[in-house]
Parts: C-alpha cells; sequence; structure tokens
C-alpha cells in the first residue's frame, strides 16, 4: 500500500516560521523604539530648549529627530552606540533647524545655563565673574570646545546630568565622560584666566 501523499500548504498559506515571525520582529523593534524613545525624550526636550528657545521649538526639533531615528531604527540598532547614533541625529536636526532660521544656539538666555556658571568653574564667589563683561565669554568658550567636550559640558553641568548619564546618553565610556570634562573645565578656564577647583572626580 503506498505512502500516503503529503497534504500541499496552499501557495498563499504562509510557513510556520515566517508569518508570525516577521510580525514578531517588527513587534519587537517597535516596543524597543518606544522604550528608547521614552527613556530619551525628556532629556533630548531640555537639550533642544537650551539650543533653540522655548518649548514649541524644541518639540518641532525632537519630533523630528525621532521620525528620522524611527525610520532608521533597524540602522541604529546595528550601531555600535544606538544611544550616540541617536544624539548624533539630534544634534543635526538642531542645527538644521537653527541653520535653516539663521540662528545661533540659544544656551546663553536659558536659565539652565546662568545656574550652571558657578558650578562649571567651582567657585562659590561670584567675584571673579563680575569683571568679565558679562556672561558672554564664557558662552563662546563653551560653544568652541572640541565636540565631544562640549556636549559633556552641557549635559553635565547645563542640565545637570550626573557623569553615569551622560556616559549613557553619550554613548561613551565614564571615564571618557570624566576626561573630557577635566580637559574642558581647564580649557574654559584658562581662556577665562580664572582657577579651578577639583570636582570629586578629579581629585
Amino acid at each position: 500500500m503506498a505512502a500516503p501523499t503529503p497534504k500541499t500548504r496552499g501557495a498563499n498559506a504562509p510557513s510556520p516560521r515566517d508569518a508570525p515571525g516577521e510580525d514578531s520582529r517588527q513587534g519587537r523593534l517597535g516596543l524597543t523604539f518606544d522604550a528608547f524613545h521614552d527613556y530619551h525624550r525628556e532629556l533630548w526636550m531640555r537639550y533642544a530648549h537650551t539650543q533653540v528657545g522655548g518649548r514649541p521649538a524644541a518639540e518641532t526639533v525632537v519630533d523630528n529627530a525621532c521620525a528620522h531615528l524611527k525610520r532608521d531604527w533597524k540602522h541604529a540598532l546595528a550601531q555600535e552606540s544606538v544611544s550616540r547614533y541617536a544624539w548624533s541625529l539630534l544634534k543635526e536636526e538642531t542645527h538644521r533647524w537653527l541653520g535653516e532660521r539663521g540662528l545661533q544656539p540659544l544656551l546663553v538666555g536659558t536659565a539652565a545655563f546662568h545656574a550652571a556658571i558657578a558650578k562649571l568653574l567651582r567657585h562659590d564667589t561670584r567675584d571673579e565673574f563680575t569683571v568679565l563683561e558679562d556672561e558672554l565669554g564664557l558662552y563662546s568658550a563653551i560653544t568652541e570646545l572640541p565636540e565631544r567636550q562640549y556636549d559633556v559640558i552641557v549635559l553635565r553641568f547645563v542640565l545637570g546630568e550626573d557623569e553615569e548619564n551622560v556616559a549613557e546618553y553619550l554613548g561613551i565610556e565614564l571615564a571618557t565622560v570624566r576626561s573630557q570634562a577635566q580637559h574642558a573645565r581647564r580649557r574654559l578656564a584658562r581662556e577665562l584666566n580664572l582657577a579651578i577647583e577639583p570636582t570629586e572626580t578629579e581629585g
């Protein structure tokens, strides 16, 4: 007696591996993006606010950056650091927004910047700062820092993030955050002709 002929799968019937697998994979990608977005958005909004001024403008910048990131999410996941890749997209969108309007970052005009001045160079007295024409001297010095140092200074001192969070947001090692902050503070103090006190991690 001949063996029964196996039933032929219909041409349109999905294979057990393909159909649910693709949907599940897309679902995981979506959930991963949503979680990443939820974790980073508040900090991104604060950063964008220091650059473009005003919540509506910051929301526009962040929304555009997030839309770009979501479109490129598969590519982002393939990067060495998703956080660093996403941060670069946020900065690109910020620069694009400012460039289209012929504007410069508005860091100096924000309350966060004013609150960061004493912390940045670790001075409790303000006498030395009063000899500056105004805070534009420090602002100008910050904007001339190398890109990595600028990011660390803004996140660490202007936005008040701790070193561990800065490392996570920028996708770099904690030791790199500390080193970049130290180099930046020394450079700023040198250019402003101010002495600095070491932070706890600098010893």
